[in-house]
């Protein structure tokens, strides 16, 4: 049975997730670059902020800000179309929207925009045009057909503001160092902080995001260090808890124990994947009560703690009773 996708107001913040295909690996360098800069691309077009993201060999995640739907030009229309489409069929849209506008036939005009702007201020909308846009480039150049992801993506309703939104921004940038693929997430590029680090304006833009909900100044001087210093705090065995690894982590859940942050983030966490919603206690318990019939009529409550973890005031929408966080090389 599939879990009901709920979505928030205007300017909400989501987590985003999806495999590839039986979780082959089938992303090298090549395709993880290939699909960041279609990441970016729809970004553009759809008029959305990624606030952080990672692209691994079989899975990537996206952290999201959608501001929602609103109306927008014809010249705004034009320039997000610039991030997808060829200059040559740009320049044919605006051609169109002249003649109606000069014609006055004002309802083509929007009839015209429709067919585009659709897809514009909506996480679901934006996450098919990025699979859609990488599957097309990816069977081109391999030769093959059909889909390329399973069938549907995940996501998670994430609270925007304080340690909620940090929280869930170092899990994906920590995902290569779980991955054991680095040691340090500035070293990982196909990760919203390995960008921001090598000068990325708009990786940065994104993660400043973070900053301004832990009350940080949004220049990346000091959002940068802030982030650097939660992302070790929170994802950093050898700075926060001497004596970290596996072991520790596999001994604290066979005893029934919380995990700490720093343990934590070495771990598969489904909750931030499938907890349907993340943040405070008020937080979800309004979700719940905005969204009462995604639930089970015997539900009393919105709010349930994550079991074996302890991140402080963070609740999740579902009470994941099995494997809700494991050991695993990649989240």
């Amino acid at each position: 049975m599939r879990t009901a996708r709920i979505k928030g107001v205007d300017g909400s913040y989501y987590h985003c997730m999806s495999r590839v295909l039986e979780r082959r690996f089938l992303l090298g360098e090549e395709e993880k670059e290939v699909f960041r800069k279609l990441l970016r691309a729809c970004e553009g077009f759809c008029g959305v902020r990624v606030v952080t993201y990672a692209v691994l060999s079989n899975h990537f995640h996206v952290l999201v800000h959608v501001p929602g739907r609103g109306a927008i030009s014809d010249a705004e229309l034009l320039d997000r179309l610039s991030y997808l489409y060829s200059k040559g069929r740009v320049a044919e849209v605006a051609c169109q929207l002249q003649d109606s506008r000069r014609e006055g036939d004002h309802a083509g005009a929007e009839r015209l925009k429709a067919l585009f702007t659709y897809r514009m201020g909506e996480v679901s909308e934006f996450v098919k045009t990025l699979k859609q846009r990488f599957t097309q480039w990816y069977n081109k150049r391999a030769g093959r057909r059909g889909t390329l992801w399973e069938e549907r993506f995940k996501s998670v309703l994430v609270e925007g503001r304080g340690h909620v939104l940090a929280t869930m921004a170092a899990y994906i940038d920590l995902n290569a160092v779980r991955a054991g693929l680095v040691k340090d997430p500035k070293d990982y590029r196909f990760s919203g902080y390995g960008e921001a680090v090598a000068g990325g304006k708009v990786a940065r833009e994104g993660l400043s995001l973070v900053a301004l909900g832990l009350g940080q100044n949004a220049d990346w001087r000091s959002a940068g260090a802030a982030y650097r210093v939660y992302l070790h705090v929170r994802g950093s065995g050898s700075s926060a808890m001497p004596g970290f690894g596996p072991e520790q982590v596999r001994r604290v859940l066979a005893e029934g124990g919380k995990l700490l942050p720093s343990e934590v983030m070495r771990c598969r966490v489904r909750y931030f994947s499938d907890g349907v919603v993340l943040g405070s206690r008020d937080f979800v318990e309004q979700v719940f009560r905005d969204h009462r019939g995604f639930f089970g009529p015997k539900r009393k409550t919105g709010a349930r703690s994550l079991r074996s973890a302890s991140l402080g005031d963070v609740f999740t929408a579902r009470d994941l009773r099995l494997k809700a966080i494991t050991l695993s090389a990649q989240g």
